[in-house]
């Protein structure tokens, strides 16, 4: 548990905004080197705490669903590859999948919180 109850300071957030970016990076490359989403996904529970109580740790959270979602969806895919729909639920889990990263990534550059529902 973070006993740290001061403010989050300016350099804090900036190292946690640039860490963000680079996790957003590796869940992009995943795309093609998918072993980069198991680093990410490692860095986002390893940071997390540190992002807690700042407009940054709804950009973990969204980074974290993005990837079990996506794992499920790969899983989904996989399985149903047999009766040839799996094709279909890869393309649609990718395209799913860039557009987390892409709103993610942009929602960061404009400082913004994700919105979490």
């Amino acid at each position: 548990m973070n006993m740290d109850l001061t403010p989050a300071t300016d350099e804090k957030i900036a190292g946690l905004k640039t860490l963000t970016m680079v996790i957003y990076a590796l869940y992009a490359v995943s795309l093609f080197i998918g072993v980069t989403a198991i680093v990410a996904i490692v860095l986002n529970y390893i940071k997390r705490e540190d992002a807690q109580g700042t407009w940054l740790e709804s950009h973990f959270s969204w980074q974290i669903r993005t990837f079990w979602w996506g794992l499920l969806w790969l899983v989904v895919g996989a399985i149903t590859w047999i009766i040839l729909i799996g094709w279909l639920v890869w393309g649609v889990a990718s395209i799913w999948f860039i557009y987390r990263i892409a709103k993610g990534w942009l929602n960061l550059n404009d400082n913004k919180p994700m919105p979490l529902q």
